[in-house]
């Protein structure tokens, strides 16, 4: 006989505790815990059931490439790694609003004109309200076969049935509901279950699978945390949606490159690619104010340039503020330690406002130098060669460290027009040479203080 026991589960980050409690220990929130009842069966006499012996096989063998569908969206493309993979799963997070929905039905429409069988199930619009979109976004001709429901064993019906079929979307997995289990859509035990369901069915056919998910306040993914293993692609939609800029990111890709990025813009007629975003991000950018440099980056394979501004304002209170935008609040207080220790620039009572131009969040330690040139820049009032790129990551000592790919980042500079790049000092060493692109001096710096006195006045210097 089945003997059921019981568990309690937060229904906000999915922890599990042996006693019910008011607050969850692991996200901090309130009456989230809920008592969950789980059925164990065990086999004749008491015993589990004995299980089949697994084939084992060799690491030696080869297998062909997954074939893949591509979108026609090349962004999208890019991050998928070059398109969708059959019976692989994608789950794609991002803020209320950010245009996710609007994305996945531009994909889904272009899938299904270029012949491919599509279906985009919603449970949180109406077929209406879907219909609504297309025509706003000049989509309304693709032949997307449109569902809204939230049963699961429907929608598991229907996708038993639709053995041709080559993208199934699912709006969103938060609204899903599976009648066994016990709660309400979007919660823990809810989520689990569904996406179980919707993944093995996916796994057992050659439809690609698009789940959407809500995301929390602090930007990660509702609902379990093994929502994220489970899956084979993990993609972030970023932005402010009061800027036209959008970031999708890959997080977690089984069949590509993690870290890789599509950059669009939100426009009347949908999301636009952008296929060159580093001149769309310094497209406004004025090249004699001080307290700006511009930063050479890598987004997985892609080399962006950006814009850091630094802003710095008098604080003689004694309790200076430091406000960082797009970029590790941690890493600015570090460098402006280093700044002021390692290169003289006195910052101790000066407020410190750094931001990260275009909407784009940096997380590499090469911006370094350009956050460095910045601030220096701005604290000196003298500005920066509108014609140099920077990167480079800083060390406690003041040293500057070489950092990854310097050649794609100088091509992606001498491409856009740019004829200096500031780098770190090449090692007499070990290090081969660079091939610096036709027309781009390279300009190498070994010190955080070196840096300084491009901008310090003669005055400062000679103290």
């Amino acid at each position: 006989m089945a003997k059921p026991t019981t568990r309690f589960v937060c229904q906000s980050c999915g922890a599990v505790t042996p006693k019910w409690a008011g607050r969850c220990e692991t996200c901090g929130e309130w009456n989230t815990i809920v008592a969950e009842e789980i059925t164990l069966r065990p086999g004749p006499a008491g015993k589990a059931p004995a299980g089949k012996r697994v084939a084992l096989v060799g690491l030696a063998g080869t297998a062909a490439p997954p074939p893949r569908a591509a979108t026609r969206i090349a962004e999208l493309d890019r991050v998928l790694g070059g398109g969708l993979v059959p019976s692989s799963v994608v789950l794609v997070g991002g803020d209320p609003g950010i245009g996710k929905s609007t994305l996945l039905l531009q994909a889904a429409a272009a899938l299904a004109r270029a012949g491919r069988r599509v279906l985009y199930v919603s449970g949180e619009e109406s077929v209406e309200q879907v219909r609504l979109r297309a025509r706003r976004l000049g989509l309304a001709d693709a032949p997307v076969e449109l569902a809204s429901a939230i049963n699961l064993r429907d929608i598991a019906a229907t996708l038993e049935q639709a053995g041709d079929a080559a993208l199934v979307v699912i709006d969103s997995i938060q609204t899903m509901w599976l009648d066994s289990i016990d709660s309400a859509p979007g919660t823990v035990g809810q989520v689990r279950a569904c996406s179980f369901e919707l993944i093995r069915l996916a796994k057992a056919g050659t439809f690609s699978l698009v789940l959407v998910g809500h995301v929390t306040k602090d930007g990660a993914l509702a609902g379990p945390r093994v929502l994220e293993h489970m899956v084979d692609a993990v993609l972030y939609f970023e932005g402010d949606r009061g800027h036209q800029f959008r970031i999708l990111r890959a997080v977690k890709n089984r069949f590509g490159a993690t870290d890789e990025i599509g950059v669009f813009e939100m426009t009347d007629e949908g999301l636009a690619e952008v296929a060159n975003p580093s001149a769309l991000f310094l497209a406004e950018r004025r090249g004699n104010i001080a307290g700006s440099a511009v930063f050479a980056g890598l987004e997985g394979t892609r080399p962006v340039l950006l814009e850091i501004q630094a802003l710095l304002a008098p604080n003689p209170a004694g309790s200076p503020r430091r406000s960082v935008i797009g970029w590790d609040s941690g890493r600015l207080s570090m460098l402006l330690a280093v700044l002021e220790t390692r290169a003289g620039v006195r910052l101790n009572q000066t407020d410190v406002y750094l931001n990260v131009a275009g909407g784009l969040r940096i997380g590499e330690p090469a911006a370094d130098m350009a956050v460095a040139a910045a601030i220096a820049s701005a604290a000196f009032g003298q500005p920066t060669s509108p014609g140099t790129v920077y990167f480079g990551e800083i060390g406690l000592s003041g040293e500057i460290r070489q950092v990854a790919q310097a050649e794609a980042r100088l091509k992606e500079a001498a491409k856009l027009g740019f004829d200096a790049a500031a780098l770190p000092r090449r090692l007499a060493h070990g290090n081969r040479k660079l091939a610096a692109p036709d027309g781009l001096r390279l300009e190498e710096i070994g010190h955080i203080a070196d840096l300084v006195a491009r901008f310090a006045p003669e005055s400062a210097k000679s103290d």
